[in-house]
């Protein structure tokens, strides 16, 4: 008998700026130390995407966002049986608004041709070969 798949719905922000796109490098003492990702966080139980969205940013950078387009959701499964189903929205910060990485080692804004260069957490790849391909 299979076990039930448990899927953990995350939103994440793929924030534009004149500057490229805004990457957060994860800390040392997250899991998958220092890859890269595109911010935003888990969509708690009544939560909508966007709403989660906005939560999340306003908690991990300080910042307010205009969520912009949604992109195809991705999944992808770091343990049998569970699945992180990203999805995705192109942002951009509000007037003003300049990120704090409170939870990250570090934030870099990366011009669209280079951002396969960096490290990417294996859930974010798919991701950003849609942004990529959008």
């Amino acid at each position: 008998m299979s076990e039930a798949l448990i899927v953990i719905p995350v939103a994440c922000a793929i924030i534009e700026g004149p500057e490229g796109v805004l990457c957060a490098q994860r800390s040392a003492s997250m899991s998958l130390p220092l890859a890269w990702e595109f911010p935003g966080g888990k969509i708690e139980a009544g939560e909508t995407a966007e709403g989660a969205l906005l939560r999340e940013i306003r908690e991990e950078l300080q910042v307010e966002i205009i969520i912009g387009q949604a992109l195809t959701y991705a999944d992808h499964s770091y343990v049998e049986g569970r699945v992180i189903r990203l999805f995705p929205f192109v942002c951009r910060l509000a007037e003003n608004a300049v990120p704090v990485p409170r939870e990250h080692a570090d934030l870099r804004w990366v011009m669209r041709e280079e951002l396969r260069s960096l490290d990417w957490a294996a859930a974010d790849v798919p991701v950003l070969e849609g942004y990529l391909n959008s």
